[in-house]
């Protein structure tokens, strides 16, 4: 299925989407991620485009607050272990139905609200299950570059992509 026009809010996952799914902790049991640039980017067209972003994640790390607020998403909720319902908060807090959200993630606590989600995204390496649901299994990875990935599909279905491109090609 291409991306449908109209998608409002891209809700992510954060590991194994936004990075490749690695914890790194050291002795202290300090955390942290690797991010992709790319996606980073990717994110900043989608805002310029006008569509809002949040994060939920299963866990909790210091470093998704710090990369949340260096790309500018103000919606995040961390330890989260129902997904569903911090999905239906942030729809009704927002004034959002369900065709107007896409939601990538990869793997089981993403299930019901992909299968909810107007548009459902995944990376490569999700979990089947997860692949099954998906709208869109992206080529790239998770923290490879699959949020731009998707983040381009959006743009070019809304026709934002003529209007972040023309960010760049001067």
């Amino acid at each position: 299925m291409n991306a449908p026009p109209g998608i409002k809010l891209m809700i992510l996952d954060v590991d194994g989407v936004l990075t490749d799914g690695t914890i790194i902790m050291d002795d202290r049991g300090k955390e942290s991620k690797q991010f992709h640039a790319r996606d980073g980017l990717g994110l900043y067209m989608l805002h310029h485009a006008g569509v809002c972003t949040a994060l939920i994640s299963g866990r909790t790390a210091e470093v998704v607050e710090h990369r949340a607020r260096q790309l500018k998403i103000e919606e995040v909720h961390q330890g989260i272990g129902d997904k569903l319902t911090v999905y239906e908060k942030i729809l009704e807090k927002n004034g959002l139905t369900d065709k107007d959200v896409c939601y990538m993630g990869d793997d089981l606590i993403d299930l019901a609200p992909m299968k909810r989600a107007g548009f459902s995204a995944a990376p490569a390496d999700a979990h089947p299950l997860i692949l099954d649901v998906a709208h869109m299994v992206t080529r790239a990875r998770g923290g490879q570059g699959a949020v731009r990935e998707v983040i381009e599909a959006l743009l070019k279905a809304s026709g934002g992509w003529k209007k972040v491109w023309e960010l760049f090609d001067r």
